[in-house]
């Protein structure tokens, strides 16, 4: 019968067909990831070379989360030591009697002016200012190796264990695992959106804790869930597999980073950006998305940038810089300059130089 029609009518139909196809794909949120794995995040010139700044004190060692507190100054978790950077020089928190590294992840001031620190290995610590209080599984910490800290609003401290998430009210603590529906126990970060539910970012998925239950984004078999029956959409068995970071940004969407690449999730659609390894987001203070990530198939890292006004048509990362080593936690100072944790020490983004900074100079 298709040999009868005449010329045009076959190109109508071809047309016809070619156009409900795209509507087709424009409509699942499946094909938005299809799209953003053309998206490449080195695809411009970057800097690659880091002219070097001796500042005494400056951390020389790994890096991991770099945090404002009240003032605005950052709080750099430097494995053996804590750094504060009041935007001029860098001075180190004393230590707890007998220990010579805090083995330190995170830092965070709550809001009495306490500092907490998490330790890879002795559980987490309290600096009023003049004394320490050390607190570890003896005393109810759901593991001695603590990876992110949060306070939520009614003032307890969170801490992101290997064991599962702790909660401490000041006096006591209480331990939350898979027993008690979180996806898996070794959580890596946590936050609390703008209507007072808590995210939890683990090495088996997302959950979210209302105070009384966790919901948890994916299944067995996959599908992301939201309120625990109604399916958002479906994508593979490693979705938000190992989630490093999890931010909320201004406008109240939520960002996940981790294996599976940088999602957005607006509250009823995820949007996938890019799947490479994310290991740590940021929103600076024009409203840009920050990350730190893996380049394809080399060892090396980037640090790249979603600029606002693109997030809103055309989401396009524009990479900034590349590094031999691991890029860990982002922040913005007061002045406006991007500061990045590496392997070895710290690194800063003034929007036209990347600088190192060093203790001292390297031993030949």
């Amino acid at each position: 019968m298709m040999k009868h029609l005449q010329p045009y009518t076959l190109l109508l139909l071809f047309i016809l067909c070619f156009s409900c196809k795209k509507q087709d794909q424009k409509d699942q949120p499946k094909d938005d990831q299809q799209q953003s794995k053309s998206r490449s995040l080195n695809s411009i010139p970057t800097i690659t070379e880091f002219d070097t700044l001796i500042n005494p004190n400056a951390p020389d060692r790994i890096t991991r989360k770099i945090r404002k507190d009240k003032e605005g100054n950052l709080l750099m978790a430097s494995f053996t030591d804590v750094m504060l950077y009041d935007g001029i020089s860098f001075s180190k928190l004393p230590k707890s009697e007998g220990i010579e590294s805090f083995d330190a992840f995170d830092a965070l001031e709550d809001s009495k002016g306490n500092i907490w620190i998490a330790s890879t290995h002795y559980g987490v610590f309290r600096y009023d200012g003049k004394n320490f209080l050390h607190l570890t599984t003896d005393d109810g910490l759901a593991h001695n190796r603590t990876m992110d800290i949060h306070e939520d609003k009614a003032g307890n401290i969170w801490f992101g264990t290997e064991g599962g998430a702790s909660r401490y009210d000041g006096k006591s603590f209480q331990n939350f695992t898979t027993k008690e529906g979180l996806p898996h126990n070794d959580v890596s970060t946590i936050i609390e959106d703008k209507t007072g539910k808590l995210w939890f970012g683990t090495r088996g998925g997302v959950s979210i804790y209302d105070g009384e239950n966790f919901v948890n984004f994916t299944n067995k078999e996959g599908i992301p869930l939201l309120n625990g029956s109604e399916q958002l959409w479906r994508y593979d068995s490693k979705s938000f597999v190992n989630v490093r970071s999890i931010i909320e940004d201004r406008k109240g969407n939520i960002w996940l980073g981790g294996s599976d690449g940088l999602w957005k999730y607006d509250g009823s659609t995820f949007t996938n950006f890019t799947q490479q390894f994310v290991g740590y987001i940021n929103e600076d203070s024009k409203g840009s998305i920050w990350l730190s990530h893996t380049i394809n198939k080399s060892n090396k890292w980037g640090l790249s940038r979603y600029k606002e006004d693109s997030l809103l048509i055309d989401p396009t990362a524009n990479p900034i810089l590349i590094s031999e080593g691991m890029l860990f936690g982002i922040s913005e100072d007061k002045e406006g300059v991007i500061w990045i944790g590496t392997v070895d020490g710290i690194l800063s983004y003034d929007g036209k130089t990347v600088n190192h900074f060093r203790d001292k100079e390297i031993e030949e």
